[in-house]
């Protein structure tokens, strides 16, 4: 307990640490406060009504615009539109030479990347906007004292005003403060729910027919054991034996070093759920666009429906193949053998150049395939929490994109502190010589 109190005033008595920690939660108290201001022309006494219709994968978007989403607030649409941008714009670069040649162009080029990636989150807060606006007027009615126009057109306007306000908040956290904006920003939304659900849990096992304590007492132990098996999967690592060669000035005799190359288990972190979740919220959108034509027995609700099995087998799919996707996007075997190359290093017992690049490629393609359905597990666990009883609010927190981002960010804060700490000569957060591994649950902005 001392060491730990010693950290804390280590912590603080950094100037550069401390002025980034109270610079980051003073714009994460802004974005908070936001979320809770009122569309114009929508009634107060109607956004019950929206609360009510906020389920099923609306309820996740919900999650990740803290209850901005369900309260009709002018941060309703959070930064979502930002990060529906980035992917796309990590396919294009993929997909478009032109794109490709921006990435090689150094910051020049990552600069143009950034522009157009702002450009396209506009237009994806305009079109969500006016979803949200059809879904807006669809569940409350008369609480909408506006002309129908009118409404469209401010509400539209708002929340895409409301999307660029959070994108710069997320950009002065990332370059001010300390973390990934984007993800704390997601982050602080996914915490903010997390009282009220568990409020909620208990209550319903503290009523005549939930089960009782003992019955929460084991739905939170299932959740810590869910949260740790995160955590491995998070910081697993795969290590490939790598001999660096050195020349030892005067005899020009050669020695080596022994390192390694660390290969992530799950070197695409959230993103393929992400990808996964943004197919699957397309059938949703279906449904707020045509209520009264959607057989709600049908394929299509049954695709709304996290708890469903045709949901659950489709994102099962959509994230193991995504994992592989992302991977390939992001690790390019046929460059880290060429760098290898260039540094004199090699691995023991394979050929330097084509045939490391393919030693690489097949350690990650069987590293990839275990840490894909890990990772496909973790995204269907909330289906599974539903099914048993648990309700849909606090379900969420079991799996998903809700806790790997919560893992990922806090890892990755605490990745930079413990640098900070180091770096001043202080201990680090750990008590042993293993370093915190994070990553960046999201694009960077």
């Amino acid at each position: 307990m001392k060491r730990f109190f010693d950290t804390i005033k280590h912590i603080f008595s950094i100037e550069e640490l401390r002025n980034k920690i109270f610079y980051t939660l003073g714009l994460l108290a802004v974005y908070r406060i936001g979320s809770f201001i009122l569309l114009p022309g929508v009634s107060p006494d109607a956004v019950s009504s929206v609360q009510n219709g906020g389920g099923g994968l609306m309820g996740i978007f919900d999650m990740f615009a803290g209850g901005a989403f369900n309260r009709a607030s002018i941060f309703a649409l959070g930064i979502m539109p930002y990060i529906s941008a980035s992917i796309f714009m990590q396919l294009l670069a993929m997909a478009v030479p032109y794109f490709q040649k921006l990435q090689k162009e150094g910051d020049s080029g990552r600069r143009k990347v950034t522009q157009y990636t702002r450009l396209l989150a506009v237009g994806v807060a305009i079109l969500q906007g006016s979803a949200y606006v059809k879904f807006l007027t669809t569940t409350m009615g008369a609480g909408i004292t506006m002309s129908p126009f009118m409404f469209w057109l401010s509400t539209t306007i708002i929340l895409c005003a409301g999307t660029i306000f959070v994108m710069w908040l997320g950009e002065k956290i990332t370059d001010r403060g300390l973390g990934n904006g984007s993800s704390l920003l997601i982050m602080s939304g996914i915490i903010s729910s997390l009282p009220s659900s568990l409020w909620a849990e208990m209550q319903s096992k503290m009523s005549g027919s939930g089960g009782g304590v003992l019955i929460f007492f084991l739905e939170i132990i299932f959740l810590i054991g869910v949260v740790i098996f995160t955590i491995m999967l998070v910081q697993g690592t795969r290590k490939i034996p790598v001999q660096y060669a050195k020349r030892i000035v005067g005899n020009k005799q050669y020695g080596g070093v022994r390192q390694y190359i660390p290969l992530k288990v799950n070197i695409s972190g959230v993103m393929p759920i992400i990808f996964a979740q943004a197919f699957l919220f397309i059938p949703s959108t279906i449904i707020q666009f045509f209520p009264n034509t959607i057989n709600q027995n049908g394929f299509i609700s049954k695709l709304a429906d996290y708890t469903s099995f045709p949901h659950a087998l489709f994102t099962f799919l959509l994230v193991m193949a995504f994992t592989y996707f992302y991977t390939a996007l992001i690790v390019n075997p046929t460059q880290m053998a060429d760098d290898l190359k260039r540094n004199n290093g090699f691995i023991p017992g394979v050929k330097p150049g084509k045939s490391t690049g393919d030693y690489i490629d097949t350690i990650m393609s069987r590293i990839t395939l275990p840490g894909s359905m890990l990772l496909a597990v973790i995204a269907i666990m909330p289906a599974f929490a539903g099914i048993i009883g648990i309700n849909s609010q606090f379900a969420y927190f079991f799996g998903g994109t809700s806790l790997l981002i919560l893992v990922s960010v806090v890892l990755d804060t605490l990745q930079q502190i413990e640098t900070h700490l180091l770096n001043r000569h202080y201990d680090g957060l750990t008590t042993t010589g293993t370093k915190i591994k994070g990553r960046n649950a999201l694009p960077n902005m």
